[in-house]
């Protein structure tokens, strides 16, 4: 999740808060790609997740980044709770899910290139203490109680809220990890097409990505968990975004939809001020209960907006937010997917004609049954395996016409498509079989 958001004076005109998305509009010529992924770690003689402190900990890999690969504390309080390096971020989830947040880099290659430095650093540190990391989409055994809790008063705050207004906040919270992926847009025009692409085919990436078929212990009969939970977490501030599909849809009509999902902090002074369930309109007005009669800053107004969770998300970028984590080759493969989509035109436009056909039922079916059955899923007479064998095709002449060689990480997925079998596919296979239901197997098998 984000980090506090910096920058920006009080807000004195509402036009702002458009403008700061405006603010993100960028030439072709300017646009990066930005790769997220979180990992568990998990201890080899134990099997038990990555505690925070500790000889065998993520504070003893935090000081290994710092003093062997130069990487600068961030700290809450006394304590680090992530790390920056030329652009690049190193972060915790609520319950020790370590993230990259890579720099905003030119190609796929690029991406690819950092992400193998990054384990390179982290398997150097982490194989002489015993640890080890898993890319799974949600975590296979450990129970609630199981997993540590990070020092982040951001996470203390929206603990308390998820219990609250959903049914599964918590487990996503603490038991799942996320691979996602940024891209830039020229215009709002541009946006709204990529954002209405992205949100429709959210579920093909659920579903090609899909590597979270354990949960406390057994199987869940869902191939991706992590896309269940999501349904069940928070309506006001997660889902499909039926708003967006419509004509007069832009920058103004995200606003009012961020301004209308309730409030969960305002961060002040190196310190998270309880603000669930407040408005951001009334706080414009200088009247939030938790801070009486002041107005927000633009920081703030960014803040809030890291705390909803559509299925596709805008800042001054678009975030895609629908695929499990998964093996290195997956991770690889999930920005080369999306980059060959949505920065060539003319696969943006062929994407577009793939679902502009789609209504709001049939794309939240897409979503439902992509996290129960995967490639095998079918909403309103629309196999997914077709609509997914059609996106990476698009995807991969994308990428071709970029001329980079980028095409060659979407190997997995066209490994995928082919077998009609995903990571959660393969894992339930060897369950059944060579595992003969011994979930032990699962943390070797899904080792980076």
């Amino acid at each position: 999740m984000s980090i506090p958001q910096s920058g920006g004076g009080q807000i004195e005109d509402f036009a702002q808060l458009a403008e700061l998305l405006e603010s993100g509009n960028k030439p072709r010529a300017d646009w990066r790609i930005g790769t997220e992924h979180e990992k568990f770690g998990w201890l080899t003689d134990s099997r038990k997740p990555l505690p925070y402190a500790g000889d065998r900990s993520i504070s003893a890999l935090f000081a290994g980044l710092e003093t062997r690969f130069g990487w600068t504390p961030l700290r809450e309080s006394e304590n680090i709770i992530g790390m920056t390096r030329n652009g690049a971020n190193i972060s915790l989830e609520p319950g020790g899910q370590f993230e990259l947040s890579g720099a905003p880099l030119v190609s796929v290659l690029d991406e690819a290139a950092e992400l193998q430095s990054h384990l390179d650093e982290v398997r150097a540190l982490a194989d002489p203490l015993g640890i080890k990391f898993m890319g799974i989409g949600a975590a296979p055994e450990w129970a609630a109680s199981d997993m540590p809790v990070m020092p982040k008063g951001r996470y203390r705050l929206m603990t308390d809220y998820m219990g609250r207004v959903g049914t599964h906040g918590t487990q996503m919270m603490y038991r799942t990890c996320t691979v996602q992926v940024n891209l830039d847009y020229a215009s709002e025009a541009d946006m709204v097409k990529k954002l209405r692409v992205a949100i429709a085919l959210q579920p093909v990436a659920t579903a090609l990505f899909a590597s979270s078929p354990f949960f406390d212990g057994k199987v869940n009969g869902h191939k991706s968990w992590r896309s269940r939970i999501w349904r069940g977490l928070d309506n006001a501030r997660t889902g499909m975004l039926p708003f967006a599909f419509e004509g007069t849809f832009g920058f103004q009509a995200y606003v009012d939809w961020v301004l209308d999902v309730p409030m969960y902090f305002v961060y002040r002074d190196g310190k998270y001020i309880n603000a669930l369930g407040q408005s951001f309109r009334d706080f414009l007005k200088g009247r939030l209960p938790a801070l009486p009669g002041e107005k927000p800053t633009l920081s703030d107004w960014a803040d809030h907006m890291t705390t909803v969770f559509p299925e596709a998300r805008v800042k001054k970028y678009i975030e895609m937010r629908g695929a499990d984590c998964s093996d290195q080759a997956h991770i690889d493969a999930l920005p080369a997917f999306w980059v060959g989509l949505m920065y060539d035109q003319t696969a943006l436009d062929a994407a577009w004609d793939l679902v502009k056909g789609f209504d709001a039922a049939t794309r939240e079916g897409l979503r439902v049954a992509a996290s129960v059955s995967a490639l095998q899923a079918e909403a309103d007479g629309v196999r997914l395996i077709d609509l997914a064998r059609a996106a990476v095709g698009l995807s991969h002449a994308g990428l071709i016409a970029r001329g980079l060689g980028e095409e060659r990480l979407l190997a997995p997925l066209v490994q995928n498509l082919a077998s009609e079998k995903t990571q959660a596919d393969r894992w339930l296979d060897l369950y059944r079989g060579a595992w003969a239901g011994d979930l032990r197997h699962i943390y070797q098998a899904a080792s980076l």
